[in-house]
């Protein structure tokens, strides 16, 4: 698979590979370092595929991309003619970092935004580019610049008069929508991606995943969900420990885990500002917590007029705010509504069949009717994740047509629709149960019945069953690429990455620890093992995602990131929700009402006042634990005041030339 255009690490015999695949190309370069692959659906025009590189060609000026793009085969009679390899030069890409706002680490030790005038000042920094930009660096920026071919004066796409086009709208986009392109993905680096894999996931160990070497070929987003994947697995170590003793000598004596729920409270406050301040750490050393990100431009999907953007003053696409505001108060918020109604009147029907559970194993009390006691929970626990991923279907389409000018804005509005949908029909019945129901054994049960159905229904829908497929689908696609008479390492490669399934994001993976988190901290003090089954599951979600990133899915493309965003927000909102919840649960123990036999109002104002005590302690130590590191601190703010002193320094320039010019002209007067 080939290097990245600034990445000339391989060994030589990779590279008399390489080279040999790319004199397939028509004409041959052998400069050209192929990075993205375009796919055109079969018959497009001859127009259309002119047009596009052209487009992809020109320069930026006359609203072009300015890359580098190849056809992988002549042939026609061959499908592979609409296969188109996407690369750049060497300064393009660097000048590409630049604008995209890459940050890299200077001569000095610091970390600074990346300019081209100055690329000497940077480390390992070399003329012909080589070591300094990753390959997953540029097929980002290749891709960034892509998503920005936006129309100007065309008004369809050339070839096909039904593809409307207006200016600012998006021609990937257009292609996509209708049909002419059918997939963009970036390519692998097979050298890389088996050193990777074996230091991955081939060998046998919990912690201590290669973050640095997984963000380097995949990039930040996945770097952050991986070293918070491990990092939250080793964090639920401590609640795994606790909680078998306290399951195995307190099976039936709830009020002894007024230690364990306290416990549990200061927990799941240290280890989010723990996070935050491992995550600043990572996220500087790889750049990204410095990245500028004021001016976000508008994501490929959003469309409207084309206008000008007040504050940076390009043209950009402009929508109504008024507009955005009707379709996400009238039929989205009413949708999530109906949604959530639908979703409380699906757990009456379980708590139905859990009384005709009970009533049957009153009547006959037989082995057969004690497993018959689990049945309801189990297809709840199904039945809940159906519902689940109707409803992210549901969510993202809706989300899509508010027309969100932002991908940030998107993904906010998008998570907080399915996290409160999520929430409800996961928790809901846990809270009735254990404060209407009042019946804390029959919530241990339901409990260890969802947190379990749920995890092996997870592994099996995400793990399992996609490798399958993936295995079964690339033997018979290895078995066509052999008849392909002009057949080479590349192209086969090729052949093999179009046929996988795109990655779906780590929204699935960041939902199922939210929900694990829930599990754990709002209800663990009634059934203290659910610790131990989130590690059980996320040891084998180490693997099983590192398997899938490496042998089921595309590549997918890299995104900066300086944290995991909102799901940051909704896990603090977790923990201060498990407050409430672990003090009401102790407020109910038997032994908290002895004390409270005459009055339940002193009881209710005594729970209340413990619970506001707790939420003042675990605000007050997300105040005392600071989210960065006393180091970065003061490297932030050496940067910050460097900045100052820099934009003074033009000041005084800019004034100095003012005085300069104007004495000037009075001695000629």
């Amino acid at each position: 698979m080939p290097p990245c255009m600034a990445s000339e690490t391989c060994d030589m015999k990779y590279r008399s590979k390489m080279k040999r695949s790319l004199s397939k190309l028509d004409p041959p370069e052998l400069d050209f370092k192929p990075l993205v692959v375009i796919e055109l659906a079969k018959n497009v025009k001859e127009e259309t595929k002119e047009w596009l590189t052209k487009k992809i060609m020109d320069k930026k000026k006359d609203g072009g991309a300015q890359l580098l793009i190849k056809p992988l085969m002549k042939s026609e009679e061959d499908e592979s003619a609409n296969i188109y390899l996407v690369g750049a030069s060497a300064k393009r890409l660097l000048i590409g970092a630049e604008s995209v706002g890459l940050v890299k680490e200077c001569d000095d030790g610091s970390m600074r935004s990346f300019i081209y005038n100055n690329r000497k000042e940077y480390i390992n920094f070399r003329e012909d580019g080589a070591d300094f930009l990753t390959m997953a660096e540029c097929q980002y920026i290749i891709k960034h610049e892509l998503d920005n071919l936006r129309a100007r004066e065309e008004k369809i796409i050339a070839g096909y008069p039904q593809a409307k086009l207006y200016p600012g709208k998006s021609i990937l986009r257009r292609l996509q929508t209708n049909g002419i392109m059918i997939q963009i993905f970036p390519l692998h680096d097979t050298e890389d991606l088996k050193r990777l894999g074996h230091e991955w996931y081939c060998q046998i160990k919990v912690a201590f995943q290669p973050i640095d070497e997984i963000r380097r070929y995949f990039g930040d987003t996945l770097g952050l969900y991986f070293g918070f994947l491990e990092y939250f697995t080793m964090a639920l170590l401590p609640m795994a420990l606790i909680g078998i003793p306290y399951y195995f000598f307190a099976w039936e004596d709830y009020d002894k885990y007024v230690i364990f729920a306290t416990f549990n409270l200061v927990w799941s406050t240290v280890i989010l500002e723990i996070w935050k301040r491992w995550c600043s750490t990572m996220t500087y050393r790889w750049g990204t917590l410095l990245m500028k990100r004021q001016f976000e431009e508008p994501r490929p999907g959003f469309h409207g007029v084309l206008g000008i953007n007040p504050v940076t003053g390009r043209e950009e696409p402009t929508y109504s705010s008024f507009k955005r505001q009707l379709r996400l108060y009238l039929v989205s918020l009413p949708f999530v509504c109906l949604s959530l109604y639908l979703s409380i009147y699906v757990m009456m029907i379980y708590f139905d069949l859990e009384n005709w559970a009970l009533e049957y194993h009153r009547e006959h009390q037989s082995d057969f009717s004690s497993i018959m006691l689990f049945v309801p929970s189990i297809i709840y626990a199904v039945v809940i994740e159906v519902m689940n991923r109707i409803y992210k279907y549901a969510a993202v389409f809706l989300t899509s047509w508010e027309n969100h000018r932002l991908e940030s804005s998107y993904q906010n509005h998008l998570i907080l629709k399915v996290l409160v949908f999520n929430f409800l029909n996961c928790f809901a019945s846990l809270f009735y149960i254990a404060f209407v129901m009042r019946d804390l054994k029959l919530l241990r049960q339901s409990l260890a019945t969802l947190l379990i159905t749920s995890q092996i229904l997870n592994q099996f829908v995400e793990a399992l069953l996609p490798y399958w497929l993936q295995k079964r689908y690339n033997k018979k696609v290895k078995k066509n690429v052999k008849l392909l008479k002009e057949s080479t390492d590349l192209v086969e490669q090729i052949h093999l990455e179009k046929e996988m399934g795109a990655y779906p994001g780590t929204f699935d993976d960041y939902l199922e620890l939210f929900l694990q988190f829930g599990y754990v901290s709002l209800f663990s003090c009634v059934y203290p093992l659910a610790a131990i089954f989130a590690v059980l599951n996320n040891i084998t979600e180490l693997y099983s995602d590192a398997l899938k990133m490496c042998c089921v899915f595309k590549r997918p493309f890299s995104e900066p990131s300086a944290s995991i965003g909102v799901w940051q927000l909704a896990f603090e909102t977790m923990g201060i929700i498990a407050v409430v919840t672990n003090c009401a649960l102790l407020g109910m123990s038997t032994q908290v009402n002895a004390l409270f036999d005459d009055s339940k109002m002193d009881l209710i104002l005594i729970v209340a006042a413990i619970e506001h005590a707790l939420l003042a302690v675990k605000f007050i130590l997300a105040f005392v634990i600071p989210d960065k590191p006393y180091d970065i601190q003061m490297k932030l703010a050496r940067l910050e005041f460097e900045s100052m002193e820099a934009l003074k320094q033009q000041q005084q320039m800019k004034l100095s030339l003012e005085s300069f010019t104007e004495d000037d002209d009075a001695m000629d007067s």
